[in-house]
């Protein structure tokens, strides 16, 4: 009698490592964290190259994807505001990788729910389910759970809207605060030239940041990961030492050799100040409600993920000092 044969959907048995991959849709790929996320798949061989779907926007036949395509990679057309070009890039795939969108347009002015950059999520999402993933990792950000933050309003209804799905599994991975995104915490800091000795904030709490290389690969070991350990979870991925607004201006003046000092304010100050010094009113509102979130300790979260999925490929955390100190003298 001939041996039971079965056959197992958009999966592949890797015949270097006897492991079992499903074919892995990735979106946001040209962007920072997703970049840093194929970088480490592919660096680290997490998953097979064949095995590998980059969803763009952009035009899937430009030259600049045929170094990847060489290495097996697929690049297919995806975009947010046609949900069907989803569908068909994400088909065949067995997990999504979601990165939130960049249109921080949409979120101003207080949409309501579902018209915020959540609604381009769902979208996605749908269309996923529809094309027959199985399981979608998205990326969220590192903030509590009740969060004001204005930042965090889309993020925290993508996550209620996966929560309830009933076929699809998810994994929400709370990035931490990017080390390199720190200019933008201290008060729209211009690393080209700025010459204030005092940065104009509306409020200042501990940040446990992480650098962007160290959260793409811990995030590629997650969405690469064959078990089921993820599912159902929302994971924090966040450095193990903190550091206020107040200690950066410290670092950067000890750097610049000139003193630079925090000066905090109320929201409606904060608001106008910048608003005065040419940034868009709606945009630099929407930016404001970040510093409650920092004053409420909402960036301390004392989680140790980031550090052992590093640790277990014998990497260290970039501390945030290293990388502020490289961007200042660059």
């Amino acid at each position: 009698m001939l041996p039971t044969i079965t056959f197992l959907p958009n999966i592949i048995l890797s015949p270097k490592s006897q492991l079992i991959f499903a074919m892995l849709a990735l979106t946001g790929t040209t962007g920072k964290i997703g970049g840093a996320v194929l970088n480490s798949i592919l660096r680290e061989n997490l998953v097979p190259a064949d095995q590998l779907v980059l969803c763009t926007s952009s035009d899937p036949n430009n030259s600049r994807w045929d170094d990847l395509k060489a290495k097996g990679v697929q690049v297919r057309f995806s975009k947010y505001e046609d949900p069907e070009s989803m569908v068909k890039a994400f088909k065949g795939c067995t997990k999504l990788f979601l990165v939130s969108s960049p249109s921080i347009a949409l979120d101003l002015n207080n949409p309501p729910p579902g018209e915020g950059r959540e609604k381009s999520h769902i979208d996605a999402i749908k269309a996923a389910q529809k094309a027959g993933v199985k399981h979608i990792y998205y990326t969220s950000l590192a903030f509590g759970d009740k969060s004001g933050a204005g930042v965090m309003r889309a993020h925290l209804r993508t996550e209620a809207f996966l929560s309830e799905m009933k076929d699809v599994k998810f994994t929400a991975i709370r990035e931490g605060l990017y080390n390199e995104s720190w200019p933008l915490y201290l008060g729209y800091y211009d690393l080209k030239g700025d010459d204030r000795n005092e940065i104009v904030v509306a409020g200042d709490g501990p940040i446990e940041w992480a650098s962007i290389p160290d959260l793409g690969y811990a995030t590629a070991l997650i969405v690469s990961d064959t078990s089921s350990k993820y599912e159902g979870k929302t994971i924090y991925l966040t450095g193990n030492e903190a550091l206020a607004l107040v200690d950066i201006a410290k670092l950067v003046s000890t750097i610049k050799g000139k003193e630079i000092t925090t000066k905090l304010v109320s929201r409606k100050e904060y608001e106008d100040y910048y608003t005065q010094q040419g940034k868009e009113r709606a945009s630099v509102e929407w930016w404001s409600t970040t510093y409650a979130a920092l004053e409420a300790g909402e960036c301390v979260v004392h989680d140790s993920t980031l550090h052992d999925l590093l640790k277990s490929r014998g990497k260290d955390l970039e501390p945030a000092q290293k990388t502020i100190r490289a961007m200042l003298s660059s």
